[in-house]
């Protein structure tokens, strides 16, 4: 049970944008694809949420930008989740370059649970809470 989950990546040319560097949007993606990663390796893979009616919706991200990513550069996403309340959990990101440990950003999700069904908040399962190991982070 990771408490900081890794997740790698090699930027694409697809996720340039037109100043040269990667779209702002790609850096959502790849906090999405490793938040998605650490919950399947915890045993929460898309398959048993939709299986018990449920999703984990975005209420605000939140991203500071420190430093660029060009194409070919190795990435690490590392994510960790900070805690649980009754309906939502924070789930924290760090970003680098892998090659130099460049810091390219910091930033932050708070996620809602619901049922699919209808949209609506439900209580996050105490079953799904204790799969995750909350922390203030990587040291």
């Amino acid at each position: 049970m990771p408490a900081v989950f890794q997740w790698s990546h090699t930027v694409t040319p697809d996720e340039i944008d037109g100043q040269g560097h990667v779209s702002n949007v790609e850096y959502l993606r790849w906090m999405q694809s490793a938040a998605v990663e650490h919950s399947a390796a915890q045993g929460w893979p898309t398959e048993r949420y939709e299986e018990g009616g449920s999703a984990w919706v975005v209420r605000t991200h939140f991203i500071e930008y420190r430093a660029p990513a060009f194409e070919g550069q190795n990435i690490r996403v590392e994510t960790w989740v900070t805690g649980f309340d009754k309906i939502t959990s924070l789930r924290k990101y760090r970003i680098q370059r892998i090659d130099d440990d460049t810091l390219l950003a910091i930033a932050e999700t708070n996620w809602a649970y619901i049922g699919r069904k209808h949209g609506v908040p439900r209580r996050i399962p105490q079953e799904l809470k204790d799969s995750f190991e909350p922390t203030d982070g990587p040291e």
